[in-house]
């Protein structure tokens, strides 16, 4: 029950004031009280206090003065937003909050944050992190879910100045994600005199088609018609929320394709069948009829997604080899399409790309590329 008293303010004037609970808060679980001073007479006290009573039997707490904190709120939206998402956007998108936004605003009243604290957090997001929109965008929809809770009246996030995207592509960045059609070859006679079977065709199947390493590493032998020379790409493997290996559905519709394999490659992927059999037959391992996994580890597992980035940065190193990613070698494919001329349509149906504008980007470089060395063929060929 609330009571009304009276107080000495610092002029030394007399006022009436009320502490009153309010609940408990659905939210937090925690009992609920506020406090109300300034009132002149004990009739306009028990007014507000009439009012206040009134309105939390209809409506409920006051969630203005809310003292809920922003990683209390983001729990309750991570429920909701872990059922709309796939487990591998799931997992980028929790380590993302993890490390770059609760660190920054996790502990902090949601209803005390300002615009001005939050432009300052965009712009040291903009100068650390390149995917700097995406933490913008996750923090913004922690406010809105606030919102909804009614534990917030705005988006602070709504009212900050954006940093431009550099759309412009840097040349020199750009190449560096991709090899000539020389420096793939010299990868590639090193990597088979090195390596094992399998792992040479992994990096060949990467070059040689393009795909992604996710969608390469779900391949299973169904998936290969050494009849029609074809490879047909319907699964990838990504981290789920534990971090751990998950089979889902490709990045987005238009990579569920099939795509033309190469006389060479299929004969290295005959080889390689009957190699797997033959191991595993050695080590009491059953080989899978139809969901048999092309590459696998001992156990008959897929790898690790993180394992070709590994083994790739020691091969490099070890070789004194010319940086490159894996993801470098879909780019090196896309590239050498150009090179041997096909369309940018062929290009971004065997890819994948469901944006034309990602295709048109490598094209762009290729095209460069040209102009550049128009002139040195034009004075060899001159020879004076």
């Amino acid at each position: 029950m609330a009571t009304i008293q009276k107080y000495s303010k610092k002029d030394g004037s007399k006022a009436y004031m009320f502490k009153a609970y309010l609940g408990i808060d659905p939210l937090t679980s925690k009992k609920k009280y506020t406090t109300r001073r300034g009132f002149k007479t004990k009739k306009e006290a028990k007014i507000a206090l009439a009012r206040l009573e009134t309105e939390i039997d209809r409506n409920g707490i006051s969630t203005t003065d809310s003292h809920v904190t922003f990683k209390e709120i983001y729990e309750l939206w991570f429920e909701q937003y872990r059922n709309t998402v796939k487990e591998s956007t799931l997992y980028v998108q929790k380590s993302a909050m993890k490390n770059n936004i609760l660190p920054r605003f996790g502990n902090l009243k949601i209803a005390k944050i300002t615009t001005v604290y939050c432009q300052k957090q965009v712009n040291y997001w903009y100068e650390n992190y390149k995917r700097y929109p995406n933490l913008i965008g996750l923090t913004s929809k922690v406010f809105d879910y606030a919102i909804k809770l009614n534990k917030l009246q705005t988006n602070p996030m709504l009212n900050v100045i954006r940093p431009k995207v550099k759309e412009k592509i840097d040349q020199k960045k750009f190449v560096s994600t991709f090899y000539s059609k020389e420096q793939l070859k010299v990868f590639l006679e090193k990597l088979e005199k090195q390596s094992d079977l399998s792992i040479f065709l992994m990096f060949r199947i990467l070059a040689f088609t393009g795909l992604r390493k996710g969608e390469l590493q779900a391949l299973r032998w169904k998936d290969i018609d050494f009849d029609k020379e074809t490879l047909s790409i319907n699964q990838t493997v990504a981290k789920n929320r534990y971090g751990k290996n998950h089979f889902q559905t490709p990045k987005t519709v238009a990579s569920m394709r099939t795509i033309t394999l190469d006389s060479k490659t299929l004969a290295y992927l005959k080889r390689l069948k009957l190699e797997q059999r033959k191991k595993f037959l050695m080590i009491g391992i059953n080989v899978k009829k139809e969901e048999q996994l092309i590459f696998s580890n001992r156990k008959n597992e897929a790898y690790h997604v993180g394992y070709l980035n590994v083994f790739l940065n020691k091969f490099l190193e070890k070789n004194k080899l010319d940086k490159i990613s894996v993801h470098g070698f879909r780019h090196t494919h896309c590239s050498l399409l150009f090179e041997s001329g096909a369309s940018i349509k062929e290009v971004q149906d065997r890819l994948g790309h469901t944006d034309i504008k990602t295709t048109m980007d490598i094209y762009t470089h290729v095209t460069e590329k040209a102009k550049e060395e128009t002139a040195q063929k034009f004075a060899s060929y001159i020879n004076f």
